[in-house]
């Protein structure tokens, strides 16, 4: 499957492959990490391994280019969490 970024309504960031969905936007994600963002230390990865998220729960999803992801200097990258999304 594509690899995909999924940000939570909770802020949370989720990058893994794409396995399956349903109607509900229920998303089933393989080999996947949450990416945990931080102004004072770099950006570290959590392994979630399969991993299900609820589609009232999603926020954003995005496909991720492999080849641009592997560019990036993640050890580098400082940034503010992101904030839960607010309905």
């Amino acid at each position: 499957g594509k690899t995909i970024s999924v940000v939570t309504n909770d802020g949370r960031n989720i990058v893994g492959a794409l396995r399956g969905f349903d109607q509900t936007t229920n998303l089933i994600l393989e080999d996947c990490h949450e990416r945990i963002f931080s102004t004072t230390m770099p950006m570290q990865q959590e392994p979630l391994g399969l991993y299900i998220i609820r589609g009232d729960n999603i926020a954003v999803v995005g496909e991720v280019d492999p080849a641009l992801d592997a560019r990036l200097n993640l050890e580098s990258i400082r940034a503010p969490p992101t904030k839960p999304v607010l309905h």
